[in-house]
C-alpha cells in the first residue's frame, strides 16, 4: 500500500504531539481496543511491578511506613489509609474514608478490587534487581514515579523501589497491599496527570483504528484499479521452492571495531539461472539468527542466499549475561553503530568468498536487506537513515513518552556521541522492516534520507512498536519514491514470521 496522503493527515490530527509478546488470534476494531485497555491497565501495573522491583539487594529498609495515600487533582487532595485498604481486602469491610472511593463500584467491582490487592505476583528477585539496575529499568521507574510521587511531589521513583524490594523479599510475596504497606512515605497519585495520559492512549487508538480502516479501504480501491492477477498461474510462495538448501555457519573477525560474531549462511545446492540473489536479515533485540531459520531455509529454497548475522551486545547471549549477572545493561549502546556495520561486513565477507565458494554467482551490487524490531532500525540504518539527535530528545522528554515502549530502546542513543552516522551501504538496493524501532530515533530528517525501495511491516497489536507511533509516521516522512506499508491484523512483536515471508518476496531478485 502506497498511499499516504491519508495517512499524513490523519497522524497530524489524532496524535498531535503525542508520541504512543504473545500471539494474538485476528479480532476485530473492538477487540483491539478491548486488547489495548488490558495492556495498558492489567499489564501496566502488573509489569510494573514485574520490572520495578529490585535495583539492588542491599537497599535500606526504611524506617518509616506510609500511612495515607493521596489522590490529587489541581487543588482537590483526597486520601484513604493504608489500613482502610488492608481491612478491606482481608475481611471485606469498607471504612468510612475507603466509602468515597467504592460508593458507585458494584459488589463484583469491589470483588475485584479485594482480589487485585491480595493476587500475588511470584518474581525473582535477583532477576528484577539484575535488570534495575539497567538504563532502562532506572527510566522506567523514573517514568511511574512522575505519576506516583511522594507528598510534596517529589518523583516517587526511589519509594517504589524501596517498597517493591521489601514487599518482593517479604515471605507473603509481592502483592499490591503488601507493596502498599512497604511504602516508606505517603505517596500521592496525580490525576490530573494520569487523566490526561489516558486521554493521550485513548487517542493512540482512535488513530490505530482509523489508520487499520483507512489502510483497508485503500488496498481495497488500489485492488481495483491495478490490472488483475491471476495467482492460480502463480507459484504458491507457502510451499517450499525447488532448490534443496544446505546450512553453513562461519565465524568473523572485524579487526578494526574488534568484533567477533558469528552468520548462519542458507545457499541452495544449485544456482539458479543468472545471478543469485542475496538477503540479509538482523534479529532483534535479545533474538538470535537461530529464531528466523524456517524462514531462512524457506526463502533459500527459492534459489537465494540468505545470510543471518548475531548482533554480539544485543542479542539472546546479552540477555542471558544480564540475567546471570555478567552484564550490567539490556544492551550494549554501541550497538546503535555496530548492527549497520555488522551488515555491511556481512556483504564484504561474501564478496571474499563470492570467488572460491560461490563461483562468482552472488549479485552483491544489489542486496536486499530486512530486519525485526532492532533489525528494522538496522536495515533502515544501511538504507541511507541517520540518527536525528534533536528530534530523539524531544521525543525522550514528551510528558507522555511512556506510551511508545519502544522509547525505552530509542532514548539509550542520546548517550552516544552527538555526530553525524552515515551508515548507508550502496551495495544494498532495497530493505523490508518488521515492526522497526525508529521513529523517534529518525525523525523525518533521518528518514528522508533513504532514497531506495522500502517496505515496512506492522502489527495491529503490537504494544512493543506501536503501528501509528513507529510504522506509521515513518511510512508518511520517507521520501523514497517507492514505499510501502504493511499492516498484518492480529500481529503483536514476535509472531512474525508469516509476516517475514510475505514482505521478504518483495525484495530484489
Amino acid at each position: 500500500m502506497k498511499s499516504s496522503k491519508f495517512l499524513s493527515k490523519l497522524v497530524t490530527k489524532q496524535l498531535l504531539t503525542f508520541p504512543l509478546q504473545k500471539s494474538v488470534k485476528r479480532r476485530s476494531n473492538e477487540g483491539f481496543r478491548e486488547q489495548v485497555r488490558k495492556f495498558s491497565i492489567f499489564q501496566t501495573w502488573k509489569e510494573s511491578l514485574a520490572l520495578a522491583i529490585l535495583c539492588t539487594l542491599a537497599s535500606a529498609i526504611p524506617v518509616w511506613a506510609a500511612e495515607k495515600l493521596y489522590l490529587t487533582y489541581g487543588p482537590l487532595k483526597l486520601s484513604v489509609s493504608v489500613a482502610s485498604l488492608e481491612t478491606f481486602a482481608k475481611e471485606g469491610k469498607i471504612n468510612k474514608d475507603l466509602e468515597f472511593y467504592l460508593r458507585n463500584a458494584t459488589p463484583q467491582q469491589q470483588a475485584q478490587f479485594r482480589k487485585a490487592l491480595l493476587e500475588r505476583a511470584d518474581l525473582d528477585p535477583l532477576v528484577v534487581a539484575r535488570f534495575f539496575n539497567t538504563e532502562i529499568g532506572e527510566d522506567i521507574l523514573s517514568k511511574i514515579g512522575k505519576f506516583i510521587t511522594i507528598e510534596r511531589g517529589s518523583n516517587g521513583k526511589y519509594a517504589l523501589r524501596g517498597a517493591l524490594v521489601q514487599a518482593a523479599l517479604d515471605p507473603q510475596g509481592l502483592t499490591l497491599l503488601n507493596f502498599l504497606q512497604k511504602l516508606p512515605t505517603n505517596m500521592q497519585f496525580r490525576g490530573e496527570l494520569m487523566l490526561n495520559a489516558a486521554k493521550a492512549a485513548e487517542k493512540a487508538i482512535l488513530a490505530t483504528e482509523m489508520s487499520i480502516e483507512e489502510m483497508k479501504k485503500l488496498t481495497a480501491m488500489e485492488a481495483t484499479t491495478e490490472p488483475p492477477v491471476d495467482f492460480s498461474a502463480m507459484p504458491d510462495l507457502r510451499k517450499p521452492g525447488e532448490y534443496d538448501v544446505k546450512k553453513e555457519t562461519w565465524l568473523l573477525n572485524d579487526e578494526s571495531r574488534k568484533r567477533e560474531f558469528y552468520v548462519d549462511v542458507y545457499k541452495p545446492h544449485r544456482w539458479r539461472a543468472g545471478k543469485t540473489p542475496v538477503i540479509i536479515f538482523s534479529h532483534g533485540l535479545a533474538s538470535r539468527p537461530e529464531d528466523f531459520s524456517e524462514d531462512a531455509k524457506h526463502l533459500s529454497s527459492y534459489g537465494y542466499v540468505v545470510a543471518l548475522p548475531q548482533h554480539p551486545g544485543s542479542d539472546t547471549q546479552q540477555a542471558k549475561a544480564l540475567l546471570e549477572g555478567y552484564a550490567r545493561e539490556v544492551f550494549d549502546v554501541d550497538e546503535f553503530v555496530n548492527r549497520p556495520k555488522d551488515i555491511s561486513y556481512v556483504i564484504d565477507e561474501l564478496e571474499r568468498r563470492n570467488q572460491s565458494e560461490f563461483a562468482g554467482q552472488l549479485n552483491l551490487e544489489s542486496v536486499g536487506v530486512g530486519g525485526h524490531s532492532f533489525g528494522g532500525y538496522t536495515a533502515l540504518g544501511v538504507a541511507g537513515a541517520q540518527i536525528d539527535f534533536e528530534h530523539l530528545e524531544q521525543e525522550c522528554n514528551g510528558q507522555f513518552s511512556g506510551l511508545n515502549i519502544s522509547l525505552l530502546l530509542q532514548c539509550r542513543a542520546l548517550t552516544l556521541p552527538n555526530q553525524v552516522y552515515n551508515f548507508r551501504d550502496d551495495r544494498v538496493s532495497a530493505v523490508f522492516a518488521i515492526n522497526p524501532v525508529n521513529s523517534s530515533i529518525f525523525g523525518p530528517k533521518g528518514l528522508s534520507k533513504i532514497q531506495i525501495p522500502v517496505s515496512i511491516g506492522a502489527g495491529t497489536y503490537d504494544p512493543a512498536t506501536p503501528l501509528v507511533f513507529e510504522q506509521v509516521r515513518s511510512f508518511v516522512w520517507l521520501t523514497a519514491p517507492n514505499k510501502y506499508l504493511t499492516a498484518v491484523e492480529g500481529q503483536a512483536h514476535v509472531d512474525f514470521p508469516n509476516s517475514m515471508r510475505k514482505l521478504a518476496t518483495r525484495s530484489p531478485r
